[in-house]
């Protein structure tokens, strides 16, 4: 069962110029709560998929996690190559770009989105700072399932101010 002040997910949705999705990889597995329709409680990773009403969420939804989790090989494969934790654009996807962000612990963030590269790069530093609050949390056990109906929100409110 969660703990007092997470939800197990939350469904929510942005409007956007186009589709979008964050995906939290673990360091030692995938992590996983979707925003979106149907999530999965099975699933160890955090998805944040961000509606755009060009489909509908069930629609879109299956492709983007692919793209996403294809993409896995190719953010290990950056990660070598380059000593930033900010990794750019890793694959592509027709008009949508997959980057990524390697945290100091080995925790991947990777985001589908078609825009500003100044914008991810500034939401992955933000996204980041959420992040390694949450790790501080005493009641949050590291790569476990992030529940937290506030971490949500405020990815939400982040995707608003630098994706839109």
């Amino acid at each position: 069962p969660p703990h007092p002040g997470s939800l197990p997910h939350a469904e929510q949705g942005l409007k956007a110029d186009g589709t979008m999705m964050l995906l939290i990889v673990g360091s030692k597995e995938p992590l996983c709560v979707r925003l979106a329709a149907t999530p999965s409680r099975a699933a160890r990773s955090y998805e944040a998929e961000f509606n755009t009403g060009a489909a509908k969420p069930d629609e879109t939804a299956h492709l983007n996690q692919f793209i996403l989790h294809s993409a896995m090989d190719m953010v290990d494969e950056a990660a070598e190559n380059n000593p930033n934790m900010y990794l750019k654009v890793v694959d592509r996807f027709n008009d949508q770009n997959v980057y990524a962000y390697i945290t100091a612990g080995h925790c991947r963030f990777l985001l589908l989105h078609n825009g500003n590269e100044e914008a991810v790069r500034n939401f992955f530093q933000e996204v980041y700072e959420l992040y390694v609050k949450l790790l501080m949390n005493p009641f949050y056990e590291h790569d476990t399932p992030i529940l937290s109906q506030s971490f949500d929100q405020r990815i939400h409110a982040l995707a608003r101010r630098y994706l839109h």
